[in-house]
């Protein structure tokens, strides 16, 4: 058995994730596997461990916590460490990046989007085939990769908050128009995390964009669909005030992530057919794929050993 011929994880007895340090009681089937993952794959790299600790929690040691000397190990390549480390110093005014998790935290989604982007922001020909076989029938150039993008926080002509998107590509799409593809990315997330609070301004880009089959159902007001209508809402007025001719939505997440998978089809369910701006869902696996496809065989190996391969993960059950 394995969790590539089965497509699932193993569920991971407590004994051996207290021995690697990654016992953490609220992670749900996928987390604790891809926590175990990270853990095992610091260990095999000789990187130290890192101390973690919550408000209300003493500092321990965490399998999945990087030693802050060790922070640009959590990138694929030196290349995207140093990208990262640009990114954070000219980010946009009021941009929400937490060092700590870009650093050291393997189990973020903040240094996957680097990961997973940054290659296509280093070399923009790989962007473009990318994003071509991504979205064949929108995008015909790629022309500049932006990191935790928003077009004006707290702007009242778009959603009046700090909402961003993880990348957002411009584009020239296959019409010739000035696009975007705005991505959010997601790892071990469950897209349950806190809902911010609700403001007058949603309803009203809600209910006037004709995305939604019902714009004021109170599902998309709360977790686990809340980030995504909001991120779709800002989407949506970064066409409405001119600053796009079209665009798309696009999120980025494991197939075995089947808490964000499910998240991620009920909020399809809410979507009215040939809305202003798509949405996408691609999985890791398809996206690496698009990157080997495009003739990056040495990214896509690396990438898929750091978020797919629970070879290590499946011995330990085994042996």
């Amino acid at each position: 058995m394995s969790t590539a011929a089965l497509g699932r994880v193993p569920f991971i007895p407590e004994a051996i994730l207290r021995a690697h340090h990654v016992h953490e009681p609220a992670d749900d089937r996928f987390r604790a596997a891809a926590r175990t993952r990270q853990a095992l794959l610091r260990e095999a790299k000789g990187w130290p461990i890192g101390l973690w600790a919550t408000d209300t929690d003493k500092a321990r040691e965490l399998g999945s916590f990087l030693a802050p000397e060790h922070g640009d190990a959590n990138f694929i390549t030196p290349e995207i460490a140093k990208l990262a480390r640009r990114e954070v110093a000219w980010r946009e005014d009021d941009a929400l990046i937490d060092t700590e998790r870009l650093y050291r935290n393997m189990l973020s989604s903040m240094p996957a989007c680097f990961n997973l982007i940054g290659p296509l922001a280093l070399d923009p020909r790989l962007a473009t085939a990318v994003l071509r076989r991504l979205a064949p029938d929108f995008v015909k150039k790629v022309n500049a990769t932006l990191f935790e993008h928003s077009p004006a926080r707290r702007h009242p002509a778009f959603t009046h908050d700090r909402t961003a998107f993880d990348t957002l590509f411009k584009v020239t799409t296959t019409a010739g128009e000035h696009g975007f593809v705005a991505v959010e990315v997601k790892y071990t997330e469950s897209l349950n995390e806190p809902p911010a609070r609700l403001r007058p301004r949603y309803d009203e880009v809600s209910q006037e964009s004709d995305l939604f089959v019902d714009p004021n159902h109170p599902q998309l007001r709360t977790a686990p669909l809340q980030q995504l209508w909001r991120q779709h809402l800002l989407a949506y007025t970064m066409v409405k005030n001119g600053l796009y001719t079209t665009g798309r939505f696009m999120v980025i997440a494991p197939s075995l992530n089947r808490v964000a998978q499910e998240a991620i089809a009920l909020y399809r369910t809410h979507l009215l057919p040939g809305g202003i701006i798509p949405f996408e869902a691609i999985s890791y696996e398809q996206y690496i794929e698009a990157i080997r496809r495009s003739g990056a065989a040495n990214i896509a190996a690396l990438l898929h050993d750091r978020y797919l391969d629970f070879t290590a993960v499946d011995a330990l059950i085994t042996d």
